[in-house]
């Protein structure tokens, strides 16, 4: 294994802080310019509305499932109540 060029812990950081600076360079530069709607940001924007679609979606359906948790807390005291009477 090649020895690290700074430490163990700065040489991952500066990696990761270089590729993020690489994209952003890639993405803004004017002669790479790329259409708004193909950039990071719309895209995880899109992503996310999709996801949020989805998740509200499920929710609405999974909706029938309704559990009344007075019901459930009301039997759970008189469980406890009987127990304690013993």
């Amino acid at each position: 294994m090649p020895p690290p060029l700074l430490s163990r812990t700065l040489d991952p950081i500066l990696g990761v802080f270089t590729g993020f600076l690489a994209y952003y360079l890639y993405e803004s530069h004017p002669r790479t310019a790329m259409p708004e709607e193909l950039k990071l940001k719309s895209l995880l924007k899109w992503k996310y509305t999709k996801w949020q679609k989805e998740r509200e979606q499920k929710l609405l359906r999974s909706g029938d499932d309704v559990v009344d948790w007075q019901a459930i807390a009301a039997s759970v005291e008189a469980e406890a109540k009987a127990e304690s009477r013993r």
